[in-house]
């Protein structure tokens, strides 16, 4: 069993309130700071290559099958895996000071300068590759200043650079960073507006409309579909997206199965997982899936 540190710790201090980090902003202009929650190395998803994906944290929508539910808070919070502690007489409550590592901080702030010295350390592999860096989240337009600013940066070290995001934020900055990037992941979810707001929290046009203006822009963009039973994989919301996608021609259509990977972070952080119950697709269903976009002429891949 895992527990945040909402939670009433076994064996340790009474209740405290999460550790909460000030929140970016109090450094120079000359050298902005983000908040995230990993940087990870040598991805052979999310794009060409090996990449190093940067997720920052914070997201506005509620997806019940999110993967990465420690995104959407843009809150610090200290965490604790209750298989790890040993129960000190005294509990340190912080991860710098846990003898066992059971107390793990979910997410830190890091400036430009020190993200940008902390993916060169992979500019090898990206060169070789093929690779290079994508921004993924939470949702990416959140930071959107800072993302166009580290994007810049990348650019000028010419790495190839791609985003991931559902399109819910700002317009203008979605097409600064698309011109910045030599693709855009773009994730489609619930096509039928009133149940991606009640369901999602997502102002449907308004991601449509983003696709719209990327590709019109001349951004190379990937729209991707979870397949997710009872949400999105229905007949009803695959043709829906078919339907949108027509006129547009993209270059790939990618399908992301449902799997439940990131279930045991639910428990560690305090959440209901929503998508417990629901059982990932079978490969049956997936072949379906993909011949079925494939009759429409996309190149489909499985993943990515």
């Amino acid at each position: 069993k895992m527990t945040s540190s909402d939670a009433r710790p076994i064996g340790c201090e009474p209740t405290a309130r999460p550790t909460v980090s000030p929140r970016p902003g109090s450094a120079p202009a000359a050298d902005p700071v983000a908040r995230i929650f990993d940087v990870q190395r040598w991805s052979l998803n999310d794009g060409a290559g090996i990449r190093t994906v940067v997720f920052f944290k914070g997201c506005p929508l509620g997806c019940p099958w999110c993967s990465n539910p420690e995104s959407r808070s843009r809150e610090i919070h200290e965490v604790k895996r209750e298989a790890q502690c040993i129960h000190c007489d005294v509990c340190p409550r912080r991860e710098e000071d846990c003898p066992t590592g059971a107390w793990h901080r979910i997410g830190r702030d890091v400036t430009l300068s020190e993200l940008e010295r902390e993916i060169a350390r992979d500019e090898i592999f990206h060169r070789v590759s093929g690779g290079g860096v994508t921004l993924s989240g939470g949702e990416v337009l959140l930071q959107a200043p800072f993302a166009i600013a580290l994007l810049r940066r990348l650019k000028a070290r010419g790495l190839s650079t791609a985003i991931e995001t559902t399109g819910h934020g700002s317009h203008e900055a979605l097409l600064e960073m698309g011109r910045l990037c030599d693709e855009v992941l773009y994730d489609f979810k619930i096509m039928d507006p009133r149940r991606a707001h009640e369901v999602l929290g997502i102002n449907l046009s308004r991601t449509l409309a983003g696709y719209a203006a990327l590709v019109g822009a001349g951004v190379r963009v990937i729209p991707r579909l979870p397949l997710v039973p009872g949400y999105t994989m229905t007949e009803e919301n695959v043709a829906a997206v078919l339907d949108f996608l027509r006129p547009f021609a993209p270059p790939e259509l990618h399908l992301l199965p449902l799997h439940h990977y990131g279930a045991a972070k639910y428990d560690l952080i305090g959440l209901d997982y929503e998508a417990a119950d629901i059982p990932p697709p079978s490969e049956a269903e997936i072949d379906h899936w993909r011949r079925r976009c494939e009759a429409e002429g996309h190149r489909v891949v499985v993943g990515g």
